[in-house]
């Protein structure tokens, strides 16, 4: 059977599903940076800023469940205001869907209409399907940060990647 997912904006009625989300991934300890999801206050407040600042957020939902996410948030620093950074996650058993690359288009695509002109990521280096996305959606290779990454006493390289605008096409 196949399962229908939608693609919504970031909400706060769903913010504890985006939480289980988050720290499903993030106890993989193989995608993100952490290896448990943040606390369930701190996500709502994540998801009510976004919100808020109008940033870019996107869940993918399915029976009612977030079973990824895409969100870029802008840097507030002087100079960097143009600037998003890109986060995201698929949980395991809706990989190799397409829902990933859905997730991406629909936030790049409201990220740039708001005003972000550059969109930057990090991602580890054996996460070969997250690297190949993100230079079939247009990301560029602009470095690497060697043994960026220590777990379990192995390192791991962190490879840092961007898209301006100008260089976004949609698809959609």
């Amino acid at each position: 059977m196949k399962e229908h997912v939608n693609i919504e904006f970031a909400s706060e009625a769903r913010a504890d599903s985006f939480w289980s989300a988050l720290d499903e991934v993030a106890r993989e300890e193989k995608y993100l940076i952490f290896i448990k999801g943040p606390n369930r206050t701190g996500t709502r407040d994540f998801v009510r800023e976004i919100i808020q600042k109008g940033w870019s957020q996107y869940y993918a939902v399915s029976d009612d469940r977030v079973v990824g996410w895409c969100d870029i948030t802008r840097y507030e620093r002087a100079g960097l205001g143009h600037v998003g950074h890109l986060g995201m996650g698929v949980i395991q058993e809706f990989r190799g869907k397409g829902i990933g690359r859905k997730l991406l288009q629909v936030t790049l695509d409201d990220a740039f209409a708001k005003g972000v002109e550059r969109v930057e990521l990090e991602v580890f280096s054996s996460n070969a399907r997250a690297r190949a996305l993100y230079l079939d959606m247009g990301f560029e290779w602009e470095g690497c940060k060697k043994r960026g990454r220590c777990h379990d006493g192995e390192y791991e390289d962190i490879v840092i990647m961007g898209l301006l605008r100008d260089a976004w096409t949609s698809g959609l």
